[in-house]
């Protein structure tokens, strides 16, 4: 469809919006490929439920395993402007965007060399993913796993596992945390000698 013949009142709206604008509006549909909102200063879409549209990862910085763990149908939303979709003639948004990156949270209140406890989520030949609360997950490499390398670390941990970790590296911009083991292991109720 020639949106920009078909529906001009539509097209110079979607050529107004500027990236980085914040746009309010309501959720008129959820599907499973993501959310359309129908924007307040927006007009309506002659074919879709809503000319803006969020795909599912904007949602949120968290894992989801459904846009309802998010938004509702009737939901008020605040959505920073990422483009144009000049095929869909809809108004591509993030909920996300709005959000502090729960990695950013972390980082402004751990240091590096701080203990944490987490729970192991998956072990692979690179080394041990652990969660840490609100959707972050760091990584022990192999060769931190026990302070020396480790032939595999599926061996020496299970997924559910709770365990505690070292802060060695926190990198925003790639919005990765590396971790270790710590070099001496606690036991529960034990008390050290003194």
């Amino acid at each position: 469809m020639d949106w920009q013949s078909e529906s001009p009142e539509l097209w110079a709206y979607l050529e107004s919006l500027h990236r980085g604008e914040i746009l309010s509006g309501t959720v008129a549909a959820i599907e499973r490929f993501g959310v359309f909102v129908a924007l307040d200063d927006g007009p309506a879409h002659p074919t879709l439920p809503g000319v803006g549209f969020i795909v599912i990862p904007e949602l949120s910085w968290r894992h989801i395993d459904a846009p309802t763990d998010v938004v509702q149908v009737g939901q008020r939303v605040s959505c920073e402007f990422l483009q144009f979709d000049t095929y869909n003639a809809e108004a591509r948004l993030s909920l996300k965007a709005l959000e502090p990156h729960p990695l950013k949270a972390l980082a402004d209140r751990t240091a590096v060399g701080q203990e944490l406890r987490g729970t192991v989520e998956k072990t692979v030949s690179i080394g041990v993913f652990v969660g840490l609360g609100d959707g972050i997950v760091g990584l022990v490499p192999s060769g931190e796993v026990s302070g020396r390398p480790v032939v595999s670390p599926v061996e020496e941990f299970e997924v559910g596992e709770e365990i505690t970790v070292v802060v060695t590296e926190i990198e925003l911009p790639a919005r990765r945390i590396f971790l270790s083991r710590p070099k001496v292991v606690r036991h529960e109720g034990v008390a050290s000698a003194t």
